[in-house]
């Protein structure tokens, strides 16, 4: 797959706030499906957290591990720097560039 359809696939999957809620879930820790199903009970049945579980899956996000009956799901950091490298990263560095010319040209007033 190609870098530009990874990345696609990475914000589709953080394009919606459900599942970014359960990646903010697995950065506190590892959880079983069922953890992650009996949190999002009030709001999604298992089949629906399943389908989020497999595109967070797709994109890279999480890494799905079975230990007998159960399924454990671990956030994937990698493809998080991958983004902030490409995208988040030079964009800032201009912005913080733009700043620190501003204020010296305030200062110099």
């Amino acid at each position: 797959m190609s870098r530009e359809a990874q990345d696609d696939q990475i914000f589709k999957a953080l394009a919606d706030a459900r599942r970014r809620a359960m990646l903010d879930l697995l950065k506190a820790a590892p959880r079983t499906t069922g953890d992650l199903c009996e949190h999002f009970a009030a709001s999604l049945d298992r089949c629906t957290v399943m389908q989020h579980l497999g595109v967070l899956e797709r994109a890279g996000l999480v890494i799905a591990v079975r230990e007998g009956r159960k399924r454990w799901n671990y956030l994937n950091a990698a493809p998080f720097k991958e983004i902030h490298d490409r995208w988040i990263s030079p964009y800032a560095a201009e912005a913080v560039t733009l700043l620190t010319r501003l204020k010296k040209d305030l200062e110099e007033d």
